[in-house]
């Protein structure tokens, strides 16, 4: 990480964190797509709780499901650049995937209003990757910020 002084600096454990995350959701969904790691491809549905591909055999995946996943996982890597975005990707992200499983618990495996695949390991995926965003971007942040260097906006160079 360059600073505006072009003087490297290191980055921080929510950063680190942040990347981290990013990289397993964003691997993840990519996974998704590829033959042999994802069972039953060919009766992947664009949507749906149709969709027969499942993650390792495990998780229930759509081509949508998929691109949601490498979407999060990208914004991830962008917004852990910098600081406060880290903490927001990793606050708000944690918040996102804790939406995810309650509409998954809320949402039987054959309901039509399940436009996202969820069944249950993917349920206890959606409840891990939300509670451990949430506890890494609150515990992480604690003392940066605070007492060191400030906040660089994650929206501005």
């Amino acid at each position: 990480m360059t600073h505006r002084s072009g003087h490297r600096t290191a980055r921080t454990q929510v950063q680190l964190a942040a990347m981290i995350v990013s990289g397993i959701i964003l691997l993840l969904g990519l996974l998704g797509f590829v033959p042999g790691i994802t069972t039953g491809y060919r009766e992947m549905a664009f949507a749906g709780h149709r969709s027969g591909a499942e993650l390792f055999g495990l998780f229930q995946v759509s081509v949508l499901r998929n691109l949601v996943f490498v979407l999060i996982g990208l914004i991830g890597l962008a917004m852990a650049r910098r600081l406060t975005g880290a903490r927001v990707f990793l606050t708000v992200g944690g918040a996102l995937f804790l939406l995810f499983w309650i509409y998954g618990l809320a949402t039987a495996d054959e309901s039509a209003a399940n436009w996202m695949p969820a069944n249950g390991p993917g349920d206890w995926l959606h409840l891990l990757l939300g509670l451990g965003m949430l506890i890494l971007g609150l515990l992480l942040s604690n003392r940066v910020g605070t007492a060191g260097r400030l906040d660089e906006p994650f929206d501005r160079p």
